[in-house]
């Protein structure tokens, strides 16, 4: 759909160069970190592209990744503002920002796996976490909790569980998983980045709350 600037909305400052560990989102105007921002850039015939590696060419308009705030930016027309022109934007731009983010986490998945840095499976995974090689646990967000809190036995590791048993199994060539461990390392900080931002837009928020 065609959106122009919402006249109501609140002048958008150009943002400056894209550098260093800040950006500011364009409907809070907070400084957040980079990881903690998605990416927006004007693409061709003026669509509105989400840019879930941030690697895209063109001037970057950039939001926090919250549910949130992704659908006052639509609302209030910022977008179109910012970039100081008429955009075309999905149909559902929620939807799309989230299923790019689930596609970007299993594809680092599939890298961890095939580059023998991530185990699956109860027993195997939990020798990993047992041994101390364990730099992120990911778990299905569907598995049972109590199952999920005994695999971990209380071991302070950072946890993400937002892709289901199934998505996680079709990474490792299973029907279901629940519990894979990532060894240390830039994987594993890549991997808890993007669940940490789909785990943001995942969350709807109401007022009030």
């Amino acid at each position: 759909m065609a959106t122009q600037a919402d006249p109501q909305a609140p002048e958008v400052i150009d943002e400056a160069e894209e550098r260093g560990p800040l950006r500011r989102c364009l409907v809070t105007r907070e400084a957040v970190p980079r990881e903690q921002a998605l990416r927006f850039v004007v693409g061709p015939e003026r669509r509105l592209v989400f840019d879930a590696a941030a690697t895209l060419p063109g001037r970057g308009l950039w939001l926090s990744a919250r549910a949130d705030v992704l659908h006052q930016a639509v609302r209030r027309g910022v977008f179109p503002r910012a970039a100081k022109a008429q955009l075309v934007l999905p149909p559902d731009l929620l939807a799309e920002v989230r299923a790019a983010l689930v596609r970007r986490v299993a594809d680092l998945l599939g890298l961890a796996r095939r580059g023998g840095v991530a185990i699956s499976g109860f027993e195997k995974a939990r020798e990993w976490l047992r041994a101390g090689s364990a730099g992120l646990v990911v778990q299905a967000a569907d598995g049972s909790p109590e199952e999920r809190a005994r695999f971990l036995g209380g071991r302070d590791v950072p946890v993400v569980t937002v892709l289901s048993a199934a998505a996680l199994g079709k990474v490792f060539g299973r029907e279901h998983t629940v519990h894979v461990v990532i060894a240390p390392g830039r994987l594993a900080r890549m991997i808890e980045i993007e669940a940490q931002r789909l785990q943001g837009v995942a969350v709807e928020v109401t007022s009030g709350q």
